[in-house]
């Protein structure tokens, strides 16, 4: 059997994000996964609270960080890794294919400043690729369909899959972003399901599908296989035509452009201008 690593889950109501902290339990090494910047966006005043909560966290459980994973370049909230790196010394992590994104959003939101290459991310990884977190492996899914930068890290018996899937009565990711691509994230979805039933899923979001009370973020392979979005022997086809009308009626997320300008850069906020002020830009007409 795969060796199960220890989560914990934070929550992150006003953007539906959830944060994971995982570690090795006989090692105590941890990683952090897709974290939130406390981001105001009437005030555009920023705050650490919900990042400083993983750190308490990673204290009182005597893990050390050695990752801090993003599983994209996320739309719906502003990643604190750079903050996290300050407190841990821990590399901040993401697929290769963000170089890709960041070619597409230079152009979109004109940052000169952002090179395209992958920088200032620490580490990029690949398909495949395995890294150690103490005893445990993690393994890199490269998962597209959302973004062309998703990935999925499996770690021992638990897959956190970022955006590919929702909990299996609310569905799965939109396709709509540049880039994004219905067909892909079919594959990527079946790429995940193909994993052991019994594997724990654990999600980014959660937006609690109509009837359901509580938030939840922590499933299996067997029930996603029962997904609203999937069940039934759906095709290719049909998940695609079902995926394109419905994001034809979804809105923008609400911080998709504070987001995405500051997390293809690992989650560092622009540089300041001549007066020392931070500036986030507000392309208008483009998406």
């Amino acid at each position: 059997m795969a060796a199960s690593p220890k989560v914990r889950a934070f929550f992150h109501e006003p953007t539906f994000t959830v944060s994971y902290l995982v570690w090795d339990h006989a090692t105590k090494a941890a990683a952090i996964i897709d974290s939130v910047l406390d981001f105001d966006q009437k005030s555009g005043r920023t705050a650490t609270h919900a990042a400083q909560a993983i750190l308490d966290a990673a204290r009182d459980e005597g893990v050390k960080v050695e990752y801090l994973f993003e599983t994209h370049a996320h739309a719906d909230h502003l990643s604190a890794a750079p903050f996290l790196k300050r407190a841990t010394g821990a590399p901040i992590v993401i697929g290769e294919h963000i170089k890709t994104v960041q070619k597409v959003f230079k152009d979109v939101f004109n940052l000169g400043y952002v090179t395209a290459d992958g920088r200032p991310f620490d580490r990029l990884v690949r398909d495949g690729e395995t890294l150690k977190l103490g005893e445990l492996e993690i393994k890199v899914l490269h998962t597209p369909g959302h973004t062309p930068a998703c990935v999925s890290y499996l770690v021992g018996d638990a897959v956190f899959v970022g955006d590919t899937l929702f909990m299996p009565d609310y569905g799965t990711a939109r396709c709509d972003f540049p880039g994004g691509d219905a067909r892909t994230l079919y594959r990527s979805i079946n790429k995940l399901l193909a994993l052991p039933d019994a594997t724990r899923v654990f999600l980014c979001h959660d937006y609690k599908a109509p009837g359901r009370d509580a938030y939840a973020w922590e499933t299996n392979v067997g029930a996603e296989k029962q997904n609203v979005h999937l069940r039934d022997g759906v095709t290719e086809d049909q998940y695609v035509a079902m995926r394109e009308a419905r994001d034809k009626t979804l809105e923008m997320p609400a911080l998709i452009l504070p987001s995405i300008q500051v997390n293809i850069q690992a989650g560092e906020l622009p540089p300041a201008e001549e007066n020392g002020v931070r500036y986030l830009k507000l392309p208008l007409d483009v998406l």
